[in-house]
């Protein structure tokens, strides 16, 4: 509200765009991403000292609180990473990597986890897997596996499909006379298995040409099915989805860069109208200033004291 009545709108940050700035500007450091991947590192390196009985035993308090500052270090984290969103707080649960580091770190506080050693073993081991949030070469073959499980999914049920059929020809041919690898299905099938990795194939190929020699298009015929085909099959399943993984991740860093720009845009756009307004501002300020000051005080035009003080000419001599 100004002097005379008047109601004064500037548009000024509020107070959750400015905290959002802040914490952003932390949470986008190098120093930052650095000292959270080093707690990492320092963390697994924790993890595996608590593998010796002995040294456990000796720096058990010791140990117990170093986790529990591991446990605050990475609340902290969340907690600035969460706050860098305050301005749009839907962004923050869209991030799965945020979910996956708020579901690690809570999950440390429930009574029920605390109280289950083996459980907060594998909670502390899952906070070595944040770094993958760090590296974005690893991060990619995380969302590539991630993306190739529908492929794989049909991979293995045609390997299952292929497995079945030629343990059935096999525990039909071979059964009687090589009872310890086809004996059975289960046995059949679980010699075909190892047989896909061509383990022990030189073996197999062997001993089935002394029951017949009719077997090497059995095994010829499996090995390229099995091992050449499918494997194959499953290699580019695998490099499309990591191709796949590897656009969204750019199409991500430029989805950060425009809204970084868009913020950085709007900021300037918002002081731009503040100073506006200090304009328009200071000069009613000028105008109630002139209209408030007394008319015969005011200097007199200069045109009229031209006139006043000019010569009078020859017509009116």
């Amino acid at each position: 509200m100004t002097h005379d009545g008047t109601t004064r709108l500037t548009a000024r940050p509020s107070v959750r765009h400015l905290v959002a700035c802040h914490c952003r500007a932390v949470t986008e450091a190098r120093w930052f991403a650095v000292a959270v991947f080093a707690l990492i590192i320092a963390n697994a390196v924790v993890l595996g000292v608590d593998t010796y009985s002995g040294v456990v035993d000796r720096w058990h308090d010791e140990l117990k609180l170093i986790e529990y500052g591991f446990l605050a270090a990475f609340a902290t984290e969340i907690l600035l990473r969460a706050c860098a969103h305050a301005d749009r707080p839907g962004d923050f649960f869209r991030d799965p990597w945020n979910l996956f580091d708020l579901a690690v770190v809570l999950s440390a506080a429930l009574p029920a986890v605390r109280e289950n050693a083996t459980v907060l073993r594998l909670l502390r081991l899952a906070r070595v897997l944040r770094a993958a949030r760090f590296l974005p070469q690893l991060r990619i073959v995380l969302v590539a596996v991630a993306r190739s499980l529908p492929g794989t999914v049909s991979f293995l049920l045609v390997g299952a499909l292929l497995l079945y059929v030629y343990a059935m020809v096999g525990w039909v041919f071979f059964a009687d006379d090589d009872p310890e690898h086809y004996g059975s299905i289960g046995r059949a099938v679980l010699t075909l298995f190892l047989l896909m990795t061509l383990d022990g194939l030189g073996d197999a190929v062997r001993a089935g040409l002394e029951i017949s020699r009719w077997s090497i298009l059995y095994y010829a015929s499996y090995v390229l099915l099995g091992s050449f085909v499918l494997v194959n099959v499953l290699i580019g399943v695998v490099i499309t989805s990591l191709d796949e993984a590897r656009e969204m991740e750019q199409e991500a860093e430029r989805r950060e860069g425009g809204g970084h720009a868009a913020a950085v845009a709007g900021a300037a756009a918002s002081r731009e109208r503040h100073l506006r307004d200090r304009i328009a501002e200071a000069r009613r300020a000028l105008d109630r200033l002139e209209e408030s000051l007394d008319p015969d005080l005011l200097p007199t035009p200069r045109a009229t004291t031209t006139e006043a003080t000019a010569p009078p000419t020859a017509g009116h001599t």
